[in-house]
């Protein structure tokens, strides 16, 4: 290459001039012939000089040499520009042109600095990679951990029929649909059938369907790709099938869904593929599916607000779970379980009177188990006596009892030996405490039972173990 109007000294070194730069150069004329590059160049690119010089660069593009190139549209407008170009071997460069004019105003030459950005893609790759494996297991501890279960407690002869019905569903691969009243413990039947399946050692990931805003439930199920949407991650996000992947995911009131996603729901199960939100490319998935719902699904067929082939396609096999009014044999041992949990946690010694225990089988449960946990715990947390008894309990579930029965009340004083006194104080002391537990505060209690707030308070403070109250 000739050098004009330069020193001579600059002239003679112009090839290692260019040589000392960190960044490719690639030396064009206007017409887009190739003229010079230097060594960084042919290390970035893997090209040869010789292989390129003297061609234009359109033709090196339409053999395949490379797939982009600034110098026709720096020659059309005299204006730098930049593009990542990808060549033959693979390699992804970012261009930097530059135009050079004469002494015309005219364009003359174009000076593209280059950068191959080929390792820092792979490590970006590689990086979001790893952080999606990261999010992903990290996920699945803190979901692991937030949601440690006991096996299933079962004494009556309809959890026992379930339990034996689980252990033949959950050998397969089939979807498995659970019915139930709200608190009979679906997704505790759920990840049993998690648990006695061959994909016990792979992910469990629940999702309840009500707690997802509709515009969002998409993204959640589906992830979504980097930036799909306004706010979105720039990395994107997988998506709980993704998380679930060789595991089971489990729907929870699946009838809540939208039925523009109950569609999306059934290609999925069909097709064991999805396709995150803004993303052009489907990704495969093994996930088993279990749904739960506390709904008549068929009405809501009939009605037009679910899917029938989405329906069908879950129903493959079903767990409908009494509520806990029909598997009474279920209370006794369950109730001791909370007990047992609730006073290890608060560090109490509290057990239940065998009639508290009569009140328990008589009655109903309408929030099921979930009602009976939540009940041992109030009781655990709000009573320091060491028996829990019938007057200790709700006034909801004392309707058809009678809480001063002089029969339990003559059978306790005989027990324990006490006073008539004491046993009058310990009866005021369960009415004056379920009448501030009922009515939310002294003041309240006082003016339903026509006495004064300091009469009340002089009554509870004449037993130990009565509760704190300050005066409202």
């Amino acid at each position: 290459m000739s050098v004009k109007n330069l020193p001579s000294v600059i002239s003679e070194y112009f090839e290692n001039i260019l040589d000392v730069f960190n960044d490719g150069i690639y030396i064009t004329d206007y017409t887009g012939k190739t003229l010079k590059v230097n060594k960084m160049y042919e290390r970035q690119s893997g090209l040869n000089e010789e292989e390129i010089r003297g061609r234009f660069v359109q033709d090196l593009v339409k053999e395949g040499v490379f797939d982009n190139v600034l110098n026709p549209e720096i020659v059309k407008t005299g204006k730098p520009g930049t593009c990542v170009q990808v060549n033959k071997r693979g390699r992804r460069i970012v261009l930097n042109g530059y135009p050079v004019f004469d002494g015309n105003g005219n364009v003359t030459l174009v000076v593209t600095f280059a950068r191959d950005i080929t390792i820092l893609s792979q490590l970006q790759n590689q990086i979001a990679t790893q952080q999606e494996l990261i999010d992903r297991y990290q996920y699945k501890f803190s979901y692991y951990e937030k949601n440690k279960t006991s096996a299933i407690i079962a004494e009556s002869l309809a959890t026992l029929n379930l339990l034996n019905l689980i252990k033949r569903v959950s050998k397969t691969d089939a979807s498995v649909l659970i019915l139930g009243e709200t608190g009979v413990g679906k997704d505790v039947f759920a990840r049993q059938v998690h648990k006695s399946s061959p994909r016990v050692n792979e992910p469990f990931f629940k999702v309840d369907c009500t707690s997802i805003p509709e515009n969002l439930i998409e993204s959640e199920l589906f992830g979504y790709a980097p930036g799909a949407f306004s706010g979105a991650n720039t990395k994107g996000k997988p998506g709980f099938f993704e998380l679930a992947d060789k595991g089971t995911l489990f729907l929870d009131e699946v009838g809540e869904l939208p039925l523009s996603m109950q569609g999306k729901l059934l290609r999925v199960l069909q097709d064991q593929e999805v396709m995150s939100v803004g993303a052009t490319k489907i990704k495969k998935v093994d996930v088993r599916i279990i749904a739960a719902t506390n709904r008549d699904l068929w009405q809501e067929v009939k009605e037009g607000k679910f899917r029938s082939d989405l329906y069908y396609r879950l129903r493959v096999a079903v767990i409908d779970i009494p509520p806990l009014r029909e598997r009474k044999d279920d209370i006794p041992p369950l109730a001791k379980f909370f007990l047992e949990k609730y006073t290890a946690k608060y560090k109490k010694i509290t057990n239940l009177d065998n009639e508290t225990q009569d009140v328990f089988l008589r009655y109903d449960w309408p929030g099921n188990i979930r009602e009976l946990e939540n009940l041992i715990q109030s009781l655990v947390v709000t009573r320091d006596k060491e028996l829990i008894e019938v007057c200790d309990l709700p006034s909801n579930m004392l309707k058809d009892e009678n809480c001063l029965n002089s029969n339990s009340i003559l059978a306790s004083a005989i027990s324990k030996g006490r006073k008539l006194t004491e046993i009058m104080d310990e009866i005021e002391k369960d009415i004056l405490e379920q009448a501030i537990n009922e009515f939310g505060s002294v003041a309240a209690a006082a003016k339903y039972l026509q006495v004064d707030r300091s009469t009340i308070f002089r009554k509870l403070k004449k037993s130990p173990n009565s509760m704190n109250l300050s005066k409202d």
